[in-house]
């Protein structure tokens, strides 16, 4: 690998050295008995560099978290006027699953020490509190001027929230066995169904003066001047019908 700087994707080594060490504590003492300076022995660096990265040992266990947010902040800032409110923030959540799936093993691991360890899983309902929180800013103001609208976007952002987590959850109790992303998918597809824009119904045939009807129900829609005549108004109709 070359010496140029690290892109802003990739985790610095000593990072991914510290999550590395402090996990294999944790699975070998159990999180409460392993400490910071535990941590740093076994990475082989001192505590500045600990808390350079990470500003608590409970940041380790979650150590995409922020980076994620801050994606998922910017997907939604970047969003066109005229997507699909709904249908946006439940891509947004898919970042999250994404991030997920990058590492099964790890996820997995962290999934059965959060269970394990009362303080982490608070740790963590802060931090999926956070995530619920953009997406419901960003549905704010897409909903911005109706009645309903503060309401609306708390409530989509939590269902979106609740059902990727339902669907995450279930893929992790699985050992990370299976398509993760089908499982979100179906999960979000109840939110996008439940509060989405439905797809527009099939358009009546719209015929200007022209073109036989092809069955006897079919709807016409006529456009025609408002000064016209009748003769005219009815002339247009039997030529639409194909009676002229």
């Amino acid at each position: 690998m070359s010496s140029s700087s690290t892109a802003p994707s990739e985790k610095p080594p000593m990072r991914d050295a510290l999550v590395a060490a402090a996990f294999q504590l944790f699975l070998e003492r159990g999180y409460e008995q392993t400490t910071v300076d535990d941590i740093v022995a076994l990475a082989g660096v001192g505590r500045r560099s600990f808390f350079r990265y990470f500003p608590s040992k409970e940041d380790v266990v979650f150590p995409d978290h922020e980076g994620c947010l801050a994606d998922m902040t910017a997907f939604l800032a970047a969003s066109e006027p005229g997507a699909e409110p709904v249908r946006r923030v439940c891509d947004a959540a898919r970042l999250v699953l994404r991030m997920y799936a990058e590492n099964p093993t790890f996820s997995v691991q962290r999934y059965r020490l959060t269970k394990k360890v009362p303080g982490l899983r608070a740790y963590e309902l802060s931090v999926v509190w956070r995530y619920e929180r953009a997406l419901a800013e960003y549905l704010r103001g897409r909903y911005a001027g109706r009645p309903d609208g503060t309401l609306r976007a708390d409530v989509v952002a939590a269902a979106v929230v609740a059902a990727h987590n339902n669907a995450l959850r279930s893929w992790l109790r699985s050992d990370g066995q299976g398509d993760a992303g089908a499982t979100v998918d179906h999960a979000l597809g109840y939110v996008q169904s439940a509060f989405g824009t439905e797809p527009a119904a099939p358009a009546p045939a719209v015929l200007f003066g022209g073109g036989p009807a092809e069955h006897s129900d079919d709807v016409v829609v006529l456009v025609t001047r408002r000064d016209a005549p009748l003769w005219r108004v009815v002339q247009e109709v039997e030529t639409a019908f194909g009676r002229a």
